[in-house]
């Protein structure tokens, strides 16, 4: 019953900027790491940046930092993304799910649900 809405994906120039959004239902939602992935056409999907229930701890992979950022309100059971100075590299599409976070490890939990993701393209 675990629902995870994304949202804010579309098409974007390099170097332009994006908001994703992903409304959860379904579960106590400051109780659980989240995070976000992407799936690029012939790649697997990765983990792109993940947040801890308290907003303490976050995780970026090495191609996004300085350009994404993560960010939650609990108040509203929404998981955010900034996306600034996109490169094409980025088009993929993005999902959100619940996550085991530390300092150097963010790996979806095994036991939850993908939501349907967002589409980003990111044109040269």
């Amino acid at each position: 019953q675990v629902q995870l809405v994304e949202s804010g994906g579309g098409l974007v120039q390099a170097g332009g900027s994006l908001r994703l959004s992903c409304i959860a239902s379904g579960l106590k939602f400051d109780a659980y790491t989240m995070g976000w992935f992407r799936q690029a056409p012939g790649k697997e999907r990765e983990a792109v940046s993940c947040i801890s229930g308290g907003s303490v701890i976050t995780y970026y992979v090495d191609s996004v930092k300085g350009r994404f950022t993560i960010s939650r309100d609990n108040a509203k059971n929404t998981l955010y993304l900034e996306l600034n100075s996109l490169k094409p590299e980025d088009t993929a599409m993005y999902y959100c799910a619940p996550v085991f976070l530390s300092a150097t490890i963010c790996r979806k939990l095994p036991n939850k649900d993908w939501g349907q993701g967002t589409q980003v393209t990111v044109s040269s």
